[in-house]
């Protein structure tokens, strides 16, 4: 079944290459695996993949220790200060980059672990109260500030559009996204080029390809529906 799934995925990814007249290399997927066993993650890595995306930094830092091979580990989810020192050194991008603060952190991680972090700020593009993220209008600032942590490379920008039904809804704001990652490039900031562009899920990410996205991050469309731990009569995990 998942096998089918990523072919399925890679399919509708090509035809929206065509549709954009964009190349199919251009686009990486990130097969999202939060909360799946390491047999699914497998089953996908046999299938080919080999960027998985994990919301939770402990998760994230034990699946990969279990998976001693080749693969790319992307922090796609919230992260707090007190959870860096798992991710930095194993996430290969952390895209949630939601603070200056948080950006400062990580780039003090990586300095003590003598290495350096690829990141994304992310954009709250459709201004949700639920969101995290930084306002479109911040992020030339943001990026002028952040462009002197020696131990981070701005790769570009990421988002969570709003869930719709209709992935036409998200249209205008993946267009608006890929506008602001233009802009900046445009600027020509010191030791600034930003070429990823993550955005774009399950129920939208054709829409996404169509207007510019170099990531899309899919996890129902390749795995199924999320799985949660269960709970006993006690309300126990």
């Amino acid at each position: 079944m998942i096998v089918e799934n990523i072919h399925d995925v890679q399919k509708k990814i090509k035809e929206a290459c065509k549709r954009a007249g964009r190349e199919e290399t251009e686009v990486t997927l990130i097969a999202v695996s939060k909360t799946k066993p390491v047999s699914m993650i497998l089953e996908a890595y046999q299938a080919g993949m080999r960027e998985f995306g994990e919301n939770k930094p402990q998760e994230l830092r034990d699946k990969a220790r279990e998976l001693d091979f080749p693969l790319n580990w992307h922090m796609i989810g919230n992260l707090q200060k007190n959870k860096i020192k798992y991710v930095v050194g194993t996430a290969c991008m952390i895209h949630s980059i939601d603070s200056v603060s948080l950006a400062e952190a990580v780039n003090a991680e990586a300095e003590k672990k003598g290495t350096r972090c690829d990141i994304l700020l992310e954009v709250n593009i459709a201004a949700e109260d639920s969101k995290h993220g930084f306002n479109p209008e911040q992020i030339e600032e943001t990026v002028r500030i952040l462009c002197r942590c020696k131990n981070l490379r701005i790769r570009g920008i990421m988002t969570v559009a709003p869930y719709t039904e209709n992935a036409e809804e998200n249209r205008m704001y993946f267009r608006k996204m890929h506008e602001i990652l233009i802009d900046i490039n445009h600027k020509n900031i010191d030791n600034i080029f930003m070429d990823v562009l993550s955005m774009g899920m399950t129920s939208d990410y054709e829409v996404a390809i169509e207007e510019g996205a170099t990531m899309v991050r899919v996890g129902t469309g390749i795995f199924g529906e999320r799985m949660y731990p269960q709970k006993d009569n006690q309300g126990k995990k």
